[in-house]
């Protein structure tokens, strides 16, 4: 039997583990849950628990369905920005507060009071967001003391649970950049903003390459998972940076980039320097490749569809939803939707602003109605593009997401974008990504460029069509923001 690689993503709904072999065909999968936790309105929360044992339980699974494959190595994968801070005895001090989470305003205004945005953004590449890590952790010393007293590390989801499973300590630079406080030039802590803050540069772990073995199973767990002990950690990479790998989104090729149509939406372009927003409308991160990304999110884009039918079209199948949306016209016929519903992140950068429908009439139909959600989400991610092609232009888009599945909503996408797709016909994700970066890692290919070659190249393309319909729209969308915030 061969080898196989195991890949590993830590998602904010669950885990995903698979086993792939050296010529990219996957040997097994496995998914498990854990809840998500909302204390208080606008908190959200996990059990830093809750994701080890589920960890445990899908890798326990994967090596169940190796059927006489040989393990040579585990990468790793995760949701981005989460705090988990440890005591000296390696313990978790309180629950891990994730990406989303939107209790950090007051720390952001505390961090951008002593470091100037412009300062920020041109040294970590982003300006303060609530849901970076670094904000958390100005919080915790702020509203829970006698934790923040007991902080002896803080870490990443991913990286913690490399940490269970290793015993050691580090990040890598795709996961780091989305902290707040990573120099993007040097790709290490900044620790003049640290400093700054009065922040011990000590509570963060080290930073190696996202292809460096972080460490190896330990023994105990190898036994309870059943793969070798001593087997070898890959660092891996954020979920996003690995989810582009999977598609085989690197610097290698600048003028490709992803679309994700998921829960949220995001725009995923690859850089070969670090030059971000000059404004921070968006993110600019690490990539795993040793290059750099920008990202911009839409937060609510499969979730703003996802809202409309549990509000008011329940047990409705969203092919069905879409199948109502087509009887409308492009433009829906005026309608149109601001999909702010959980806020904002880029262009505008704020948690407040909220979602509405405008230009209704009684002569709107469901159809209209769905169309301008539809169409709401794509102008939304058109703003976003427009700010990243000022610094990287993009002339393709791999579609990604529960979103990309859908032909009309692909077409509106194309068209509002002006922008070519390709919706790959396999889409396996940051776990598919963190198994790339562990046969690096291992040396079972001497480059991520070689790797890359045992992607699949199976896909749809979607071409662009011009409808003088969404230039409209698109510019009286807007201006809708400032309209409605000036009424908030």
């Amino acid at each position: 039997m061969s080898d196989v690689v195991v890949g590993l993503d830590l998602g904010t709904g669950g885990v995903r583990a698979i086993a792939v072999d050296l010529q990219g065909q996957i040997i097994a999968t496995t998914t498990r849950s854990y809840p998500l936790l909302t204390p208080q309105p606008g908190w959200t929360e996990q059990n830093p628990s809750d994701w080890v044992e589920a960890s445990l339980d899908a890798l326990f699974d994967v090596a169940q369905q190796l059927d006489g494959h040989q393990a040579i190595a585990l990468g790793l994968s995760g949701q981005m920005h989460g705090m988990v801070p440890l005591d000296a005895e390696g313990r978790v001090i309180r629950p891990a507060i994730l990406w989303n989470d939107q209790r950090t305003g007051q720390a952001v205004d505390a961090i951008e009071a002593i470091i100037p945005r412009q300062e920020l953004i041109q040294r970590t590449g982003n300006p303060a967001i609530t849901g970076f890590q670094l904000p958390k952790l100005v919080w915790l010393r702020a509203e829970e003391p006698q934790a923040y007293a007991r902080l002896w590390q803080i870490l990443l989801p991913k990286d913690y649970l490399g940490y269970v499973l290793t015993g050691s300590l580090v990040t890598e630079p795709s996961d780091a950049s989305g902290v707040g406080c990573l120099n993007l030039a040097n790709r290490q802590w900044d620790t003049d903003i640290l400093n700054a803050l009065n922040i011990n540069p000590a509570l963060f772990p080290s930073v190696v390459e996202s292809t460096a073995i972080a460490g190896r199973l330990k023994s105990e767990i190898a036994a309870r998972v059943g793969l070798p002990a001593g087997l070898p950690v890959v660092a891996g990479g954020g979920d996003n940076a690995a989810a582009a790998i999977s598609l085989g989104i690197s610097a290698c090729n600048l003028n490709r980039g992803s679309l994700s149509i998921g829960t949220s939406g995001v725009i995923f372009a690859p850089c070969d320097r670090p030059i971000p927003d000059p404004q921070g409308r968006v993110h600019l991160f690490c990539h795993v490749d040793g290059g750099y990304h920008l990202l911009g999110v839409t937060l609510a884009a499969g979730g703003s569809l996802r809202w409309y039918r549990d509000t008011f079209a329940a047990n409705i199948p969203y092919t069905e939803l879409m199948d109502i949306a087509e009887r409308s016209l492009p433009g829906a016929r005026g309608v149109l939707f601001l999909p702010h519903l959980s806020g904002e992140r880029s262009p505008h950068l704020d948690p407040d602003t909220r979602g509405a429908w405008v230009n209704l009439s009684l002569a709107h139909t469901q159809a209209d109605i769905i169309r301008a959600v539809l169409e709401g989400v794509a102008f939304s991610l058109r703003e976003t593009l427009e700010v990243i092609t000022e610094i990287a232009p993009v002339h393709q888009l791999l579609a990604t997401g529960g979103g990309a599945r859908s032909n009309i909503w692909l077409q509106i996408f194309a068209d509002v974008l002006q922008t070519e797709l390709i919706a790959p016909k396999a889409e396996e994700g940051a776990a598919y990504g963190a198994a790339i970066l562990a046969m690096v890692g291992v040396g079972a290919y001497s480059n991520l460029d070689a790797a890359l070659k045992i992607l699949p190249q199976d896909s749809n393309v979607v071409q662009p069509q011009a409808n003088p319909m969404y230039e409209a729209g698109f510019k009286r969308y807007k201006l809708l923001y400032d309209a409605l915030k000036a009424v908030r």
